[in-house]
């Protein structure tokens, strides 16, 4: 191991900043943004030899390499916590816009909303990640909550509840069981998982996490968020019977008065079941 990562790993091992989950994607990132390093040509570094023209280079290939607005700013937050362990805040810019990193465009009122049918289903060699991914699509979970997923604990029949340990925020919520699919697919993963959960007895949630991220990359799948999102539409348009302005429905500007209330009154309740906690944000998943 080289002596950059070594040493990265060891501040992480020192600095249980945040939760399990936070620990492990900073330590992903970290490991990630080292190897970068190295095939940039910065070799034989040490933790403390971070400075800005290291910082400088990182952003010139992320934004080449056109990652999203959000990815980029997630790993200067890590580059950033890097630095603050080591004494040396100021050789990160406090502003993104140092290093001319756009905006996130929040609404677009274009859909990025996706499925996955049966046979990209059987692409999947992982039968725990399977059920995973169905979880995914067919109740909004973000990727850690279908991970953690415990059917024993979380079927209570007209809904399932989940954990505040497997939750963003630790807060814990239900989400109504409303179609005969849901159902089956709560009755397979019990039938298959029992009392346990999705993670493997010989495996940890980082080591399923990789297994997940390795396997759905193996296949062609990218941007499994995107199963919130057609969750969060489909839920719109059973709880308004219209589509949502991501979906080619009505903008909030041709809205009626009465139509405005419901369209309020339903992103609050998709918010609440997809773990958020204002119905603004669903302008994301929605559009507006």
């Amino acid at each position: 191991m080289r002596n950059l990562n070594y040493q990265l790993k060891q501040h992480c091992r020192q600095n249980r900043d945040g939760s399990y989950s936070t620990q492990a994607k900073r330590g992903h990132h970290l490991m990630l943004i080292a190897n970068q390093l190295h095939t940039l040509g910065f070799q034989g570094m040490n933790a403390r030899s971070l400075k800005p023209k290291h910082d400088d280079a990182l952003v010139k290939q992320w934004l080449e390499q056109e990652l999203s607005t959000g990815t980029i700013k997630n790993r200067m937050a890590v580059l950033r916590w890097w630095a603050q362990k080591v004494n040396k805040q100021n050789v990160v810019a406090r502003s993104n816009d140092h290093y001319g990193i756009p905006n996130r465009q929040f609404v677009t009122n274009t859909s990025k909303a996706r499925t996955l049918n049966t046979s990209d289903l059987e692409k999947i060699s992982d039968p725990y990640i399977c059920i995973s991914l169905q979880l995914q699509q067919a109740f909004g979970l973000r990727r850690e909550e279908a991970i953690k997923f415990q059917p024993g604990f979380a079927d209570q029949g007209d809904h399932i509840r989940l954990k505040a340990s497997w939750t963003k925020g630790g807060k814990s919520r239900t989400i109504p069981v409303r179609t005969d699919a849901q159902r089956k697919l709560l009755e397979r993963t019990r039938k298959q998982i029992g009392s346990g959960s999705l993670i493997p007895a010989d495996r940890s949630y980082v080591q399923q996490l990789r297994v997940y991220e390795r396997l759905t990359a193996n296949v062609g799948f990218s941007r499994m968020h995107g199963l919130r999102h057609d969750y969060a539409q489909r839920r719109y348009e059973e709880l308004t019977g219209w589509p949502s302005p991501a979906a080619g429905g009505p903008t909030a500007s041709v809205l009626t008065f009465e139509q405005k209330l419901i369209d309020q009154k339903t992103r609050l309740a998709i918010s609440q079941e997809l773990g958020h906690s204002r119905g603004q944000i669903l302008s994301i998943y929605l559009g507006k």
